[in-house]
């Protein structure tokens, strides 16, 4: 193969003046531009601008947040118990791998989809889903799970309803018509999404350790194949748009939103297990998600230490006269690029026949290092591939902190009245209809949740926990959970990043998971604005530091900046998954009370705090003082109370407090699917020294209950003391529909049915308005 740089064409189109305003237009600096016309040894054709824009965006080379996301571990030390090795570490490929034993593994990421939501909520969120499967089937994973994580506005406003009704409408529809079960996820209202709502969609998948597939060029000579759907001009510039704010210009940039086609992707996910299930055909395969086309070529080319040469008038089109600009940065949805072992040619297209779908050889694999576009036989694309997808500049952005946080902190609750019995009666009922907090069955409900016959612990519990049969006979149970409080990140990042992690990790204990990895999405401002790269800095360190304290590797992500509108930037929103297994199945624990007469032990302790809760936001309309403390040594201990307690057959429900406190988890536990059970709590134990309102509502963390049967009391209190973890027994649940607390100060009481009714009809009453 030649290794000479030739020119590309002289088309009028590609020779177009590359003004400061067009470089600008595409998000390029000077700096950026001059580095170009160095790598380039002249100056990019406007084909070539655009594609540099898109591979150079945060969304796609991550440079503002790279070297903050080295901090995260990305491989599990103790993998003794036989499972949690990771086998395909986070930034090698699509999606992250973790071994579950018996030489099977589990593929799961994370992804946003915030702007393109934004602007189309439906067309936003479903091609969010499209794209986080194709991350997981490129690994050669069968999907088998979604879950999801959402942030709007004020429920109350005509704007979050439209947004939030499209985007679980569009998330609805593509996992749906797949086939995949959308098993658990979680849903919060802030008025500081208002303009910028986030969408993060999660898959995980399920393969043998022989089936791993990599996104690499190899095989100088070896064909390169385009499948699935046709090219459009749907998505153009995509992952550029992501890399902005919002504002009322980009707010009408239609086009940057992609069109999905579920049923076009459910025959590519087929085609593709098909083929990479062929031995030897497939050497590597790569989805079109963001940067469509120009992605998948110059990353398998550098992966491969290779170079690409591609001619698009064989890129299937669905649309007349698409030019290089458009075809090259198109993110039209369902498509992949495979490089496929010379000589097997017909292999491939046999099974793409079968399904129907395109599989057009567009290309070939060079020894050149360069991603080389050629149309109409004339080149029109020349770039280094290396230099496009692996060396984008990286920057060291100024963090300041952002000045409120030390005014914050200064807050403490006796700046506010003790609050009388009547008072706090009225907190409860409003606490469990506020929004963040209420049943999301709404949501949940527009999901099928239980294809695939799999779904072993619903949605609406801590966790969701999926059933998978492997082909020996043998089955493994695998929890999932999401998890973030921006509330506490706005007030402490670091520490709110850490309690992200935590709270997701203590959910899967509570369903009698042990934690294997992570993936996340961060959800942030501006970098270029100190203070919004202080919270990214800060929020990455405290769950780097926490990662590493549980020994839970990152496996993957996303990283979604630019999250600020015309009302102002969002609060920090970490997003976390995390990944756990059930060894077995009697161990699955549910949140919800199986009968009445059970005991109700507090793990952890009594709470101390009120900072940044949903009581202090609810009865006083603040959003100050400090994050919840966090003692990552306390929170493990929990983790192991509540996972031998389970496994000695001894718990019969367990919850963790969070959001609302502890008179939030206890109702919860009492609105079992079927009966509405009561509660009589003691707690008159607790120091007196506690306010009454930080007691019942206040989230201090690593605190979770479990009910049990009355004569094993006693044991699981010796567990969780041996473990050095404080446990008192509350109170016992009831038949009859009453919640009577006892506190040393007085006395409460209401109607769980009327509790259950705020609960569960918030949300769906708002929507029908």
């Amino acid at each position: 193969m030649s290794t000479e740089v030739p020119p590309p064409n002289s088309e009028p189109m590609l020779n177009a003046a590359i003004t400061p305003e067009l470089i600008q237009k595409h998000g390029i600096t000077k700096d950026e531009y001059a580095r170009i016309q160095t790598i380039l040894g002249r100056d990019p054709n406007l084909t070539e601008l655009g594609i540099f824009s898109v591979m150079w965006s945060e969304h796609c080379s991550y440079k503002n947040s790279k070297p903050l996301l080295k901090l995260f571990p990305n491989d599990k030390k103790d993998t003794s118990r036989g499972y949690g090795k990771v086998l395909v570490k986070a930034g090698e490929e699509n999606a992250g791998v973790i071994d579950i034993g018996d030489d099977w593994a589990i593929c799961f990421k994370i992804e946003s989809h915030n702007h393109p939501s934004a602007i189309e909520p439906f067309e936003g969120a479903a091609t969010g889903v499209g794209g986080i499967i194709r991350d997981i089937f490129t690994m050669g994973a069968r999907p088998v799970a979604l879950t999801n994580s959402l942030r709007f506005g004020d429920l109350d406003s005509k704007q979050t309803k439209r947004l939030f009704r499209g985007v679980v409408h569009g998330i609805a529809h593509y996992g749906n018509c797949m086939g995949i079960p959308n098993v658990a996820g979680d849903v919060y209202f802030d008025s500081c999404f208002e303009g910028n709502p986030l969408v993060n969609a999660q898959c995980m998948g399920l393969l043998r350790h022989d089936q791993i597939k990599r996104g690499a060029a190899k095989g100088i000579g070896n064909p390169v194949y385009y499948v699935g759907a046709a090219t459009g001009r749907d998505g153009l510039g995509g992952a550029a748009f992501a890399s902005r704010e919002l504002t009322e210009e980009s707010m009408e940039d239609r086009p940057a939103v992609q069109k999905g086609d579920p049923f076009m992707e459910k025959l590519l996910l087929e085609a593709c297990l098909e083929m990479m299930a062929i031995d030897g055909l497939v050497v590597g395969i790569q989805d079109m998600g963001a940067a469509g086309l120009t992605c998948s070529t110059c990353e398998t080319a550098s992966r491969g230490n290779t170079g690409i040469e591609i001619e698009l008038d064989k890129v299937p089109q669905r649309e007349k006269g698409m030019n290089s600009y458009e075809t090259m940065l198109s993110e039209s949805q369902e498509r992949m690029l495979v490089i496929v072992q010379k000589g097997r040619e017909a292999e491939i297209k046999a099974v793409f026949e079968k399904w129907d779908l395109h599989a057009a050889e567009i290309g070939f694999v060079t020894d050149t290092g360069r991603m080389v576009v050629k149309q109409h036989g004339k080149m029109v694309v020349n770039i280094p591939a290396k230099k496009l997808a692996d060396e984008a500049p990286i920057y060291h952005r100024t963090a300041t902190a952002p000045a409120y946080i030390a005014e914050a902190h200064k807050w403490s609750p006796d700046s506010l009245p003790v609050p009388n019995e009547t008072f706090l009666a009225s907190a409860l009922p409003k606490l469990l209809a506020e929004p963040s907090i209420a049943e999301k069955r709404w949501v949940w409900e527009q999901y099928d949740h239980m294809v695939m016959a799999g779904t072993a612990l619903e949605p609406g519990s801590d966790a969701a926990v999926i059933r998978l049969r492997l082909d020996n006979g043998k089955e493994k149970l695998i929890a999932l959970a999401n998890d973030c409080n921006h509330r506490y990140c706005y007030l402490n990042p670091y520490r709110g990043g850490q309690i992200a992690l935590a709270e997701c990790m203590r959910n899967l204990a509570c369903s009698g998971a042990t934690s294997l990895g992570m993936t996340d999405n961060l959800n942030f401002g501006n970098p270029n604005k100190p203070e919004a790269f202080y919270m990214l800095k800060e929020v990455v360190t405290g769950m780097a530091d926490a990662c590493k304290f549980f020994d839970i590797p990152v496996v993957g992500g996303n990283v979604s900046l630019y999250n600020e509108s015309q009302q102002g930037a969002i609060d920090p929103t970490p997003t976390v998954t995390v990944a756990g297994l059930v060894e077995k199945r009697e161990h699955i624990t549910k949140q919800f009370l199986p009968s009445a007469n059970a005991t109700l032990i507090l793990l952890g302790g009594w709470c101390h705090e009120l900072g940044g809760s949903y009581y202090q936001r609810i009865m006083h309309k603040l959003k100050t003082g400090d994050a919840p403390e966090l003692d990552l040594d306390k929170e493990q201990k929990l983790h192991s109370a509540l996972l031998q307690t389970i496994k000695s057959g001894k718990v019969l429900a367990a919850h963790d407090l969070s959001e609302g406190g502890l008179l939030v988890a206890v109702a919860e536990m009492l609105f079992a699917p079927d009966t509405t059970f009561g509660a009589e709590l003691d707690l008159t134990d607790a120091p007196e020294s506690i306010r009454p309102d930080v007691l019942l509502y206040g989230e201090s963390q690593s605190r979770a209950i479990v009910a049990t049967a009355p004569e094993n009391a006693a044991v699981i209190i010796a567990t969780a003391k041996s473990l050095g973890i404080k446990a008192h027994i509350i109170g016992n649940s009831l038949t009859a529909t009453d919640l009577i607390v006892k506190y040393s100060e007085g006395s409460l009481a209401w109607k769980t049915t009327e509790l259950r009714e705020v609960f569960t009809q918030r949300i769906p009453q708002a929507m029908e308005m």
